[in-house]
């Protein structure tokens, strides 16, 4: 059933969207140099690597590290870049992701390759067996402000109440938090 929503949701949205994502693309081939869709190295189901898309909100020569990692993190984001970032739009394009069933809607952030702790602390908890997702309850509940062992907390309580009413409930606070913003 998820898979069924996944697609569905999927769908609508990339037909809300289409008209937006051929604007923000425009915007950031006119604001900076380099590719508009940055294909992230991703961890997904079981530890398997993908590539996600995003939209390129960070200069080409940035580092393959998490955002916090970086010495002084805004030198590395382009003037359109840091919009996106605020109103989550730069991943609008992992609706793809969710298409070709490498993502779902709800499930734990996808961590990149390199970040060994978070992944084996993941492995040990089974989290890797989820999909992971566009949004979780650790998006929800302090996304990036968030210790290793907080998040890692959320997404243990979410595998163990998986449910379509979570994903429901998760989705819904995920949409008025970034209007919020």
């Amino acid at each position: 059933m998820k898979r069924i929503l996944d697609l569905i949701f999927s769908l609508i949205l990339v037909l809300i969207l289409i008209v937006p994502f051929l604007i923000i693309g425009i915007l950031i081939k006119v604001t900076s140099k380099g590719p508009i869709i940055h294909w992230s190295k991703r961890i997904g189901k079981n530890n398997v690597i993908f590539f996600m898309p995003k939209f390129r909100t960070m200069k080409t020569n940035t580092p393959h590290v998490t955002t916090s990692k970086l010495m002084n993190p805004q030198q590395w984001v382009t003037s359109f870049g840091k919009h996106l970032r605020k109103y989550s739009l730069d991943e609008i394009p992992q609706i793809y992701s969710i298409l070709i069933n490498d993502m779902s809607l709800v499930g734990p952030r996808p961590a990149l390759y390199n970040e060994y702790k978070l992944i084996k602390i993941r492995t040990k908890y089974k989290i890797h067996e989820c999909l992971p997702g566009l949004t979780g309850l650790a998006q929800i509940n302090g996304r990036d402000n968030l210790s290793l062992s907080e998040k890692v907390s959320f997404e243990i309580r979410y595998q163990k109440n998986k449910s379509l009413v979570l994903d429901i409930y998760i989705l819904f606070k995920t949409f008025f938090y970034v209007i919020r913003s």
